[in-house]
């Protein structure tokens, strides 16, 4: 499951059973931690999520500010509740991305509202199974030649840093 993680709004996203591509799911009002948190982990359940990706805002030069910091308090105390493994990943221009991607379609500024959250908690998703899915056909790749592929004896850590 994506999340794009802001002040006032979780976005989610979920990917196919294959890990391929990524939808838009749904956006939470944020009200307190805990009815957050008990909403997202009813979605887990509901959709047997295995992991959760969570956007982490990076500041421009890849520094971590307050914003960064929050998510990762939020992602502390949500691990235990959600019950599942949870990666970081750099979230930089994704609203940004999807707002253009939104504005292009022609979206009304009430429909962009609507869906910009959750559309980017997909973008942030799409990013990590794409990473999942180099790493993958390359561990088969050197397989396939007898080789071995340096830095590929973990599973991908995400695009952020101590992810």
């Amino acid at each position: 499951m994506g999340v794009d993680l802001g002040t006032k709004t979780i976005g989610l996203a979920l990917s196919d059973v294959e890990k391929r591509i990524a939808t838009p799911l749904e956006t939470i009002k944020r009200v307190k931690f805990t009815p957050d948190a008990a909403r997202m982990k009813t979605l887990v359940d509901q959709h047997g999520v295995g992991g959760l990706v969570i956007g982490l805002p990076l500041n421009m030069d890849g520094t971590e500010g307050p914003r960064s910091q929050a998510t990762r308090a939020f992602a502390r105390n949500l691990g235990p509740i959600a019950g599942c493994p949870i990666l970081f990943w750099d979230e930089r221009m994704s609203t940004m991305v999807v707002t253009r991607t939104l504005l292009e379609a022609d979206a009304s500024r009430a429909k962009r509202a609507d869906s910009v959250d959750k559309m980017a908690a997909a973008y942030i998703l799409q990013g990590a199974l794409d990473r999942y899915e180099r790493v993958l056909t390359a561990r088969e790749d050197a397989e396939d030649d007898g080789s071995h592929a340096p830095g590929m004896d973990a599973p991908p850590t995400g695009g952020a840093p101590d992810a």
